[in-house]
């Protein structure tokens, strides 16, 4: 079968959405299947990867690849380049992993827009709390990781307590960590915490930190992949998801459980 995979962001960018395209991608090819993605994210480093990567097509390219497509994957609906069903048609599938609408909850019009032609196409939800969102979604399959990579590492000490990966951005809650920090040396319990990723609020981060007198005890190391990644997180004993919005999957807690991390989240999503 000819898989076109659509996914807004991809590889280089770093996240869940990044890290289930590039799974999904993988392995529709071991099960025999051709694929090509597409995105609309850049990559200067003309990195190679197995299959073809289209970055920003134009609109001739975009529906010759629907052309040569037999299923049509939006791995989240993209208005950007779902037009192209609308004289090409195709099966088309659709992986809500996220919610349609804005950050704060509201739903704007290119959600209204979403919403309705998610009634043309074939829906799976990664939550139940994605699909009671979306409504009309009745196919449910969680999330994975990649099991290979995020893995307990006996050699590991696992000297540090804990860790944050993610995006340092305020949906994030890297702020209600640093927070923590300094709540519990004011109850005269000691602990670290170290921060993974990168983004905006780093500095602001840096000076909260500094502010409750704790820049000690937090330590930014910055994007982290690969095998430096797992080795990292296998050197903490719990990993916090402290997120403010409603999470609606969040794949870094299976890595964290998977890195033999106790893991303590946000009760919403």
């Amino acid at each position: 079968m000819r898989i076109l995979l659509n996914s807004h962001t991809f590889s280089p960018n770093i996240g869940g959405i990044e890290t289930m395209s590039l799974i999904l991608a993988e392995h529709f090819m071991r099960a025999g299947h051709e694929v090509k993605v597409v995105t609309q994210t850049l990559d200067d480093s003309k990195a190679p990867y197995p299959y073809p990567v289209l970055r920003q097509p134009d609109r001739k390219s975009l529906i010759e690849a629907v052309r040569w497509s037999e299923v049509v994957f939006h791995n989240n609906i993209s208005l950007q380049t779902a037009w192209p069903l609308a004289f090409v048609r195709r099966p088309w599938v659709i992986v809500h992993q996220t919610w349609i609408r804005q950050v704060d909850g509201s739903i704007a019009r290119q959600d209204k827009i979403k919403r309705f032609l998610l009634r043309f196409a074939h829906q799976i939800a990664i939550s139940q709390a994605i699909a009671d969102d979306v409504k009309g979604c009745r196919v449910l399959i969680g999330n994975c990781y990649n099991s290979s990579l995020f893995r307990k590492l006996p050699d590991v000490t696992r000297d540090r307590d804990l860790v944050f990966v993610g995006r340092l951005v305020s949906d994030k809650g890297v702020d209600l960590a640093i927070g923590a920090v300094a709540e519990l040396r004011e109850r005269g319990i000691e602990t670290n915490l170290t921060i993974i990723g990168g983004g905006e609020e780093r500095e602001a981060l840096e000076r909260q930190a500094a502010e409750l007198g704790i820049q000690d005890r937090v330590r930014f190391t910055g994007p982290m992949q690969g095998e430096p990644l797992v080795a990292e997180i296998n050197r903490h004993r719990i990993m916090v998801v402290p997120s403010r919005w409603k999470e609606p999957f969040g794949i870094v807690a299976l890595e964290g459980i998977a890195c033999g991390c106790a893991v303590v989240g946000s009760e919403g999503g």
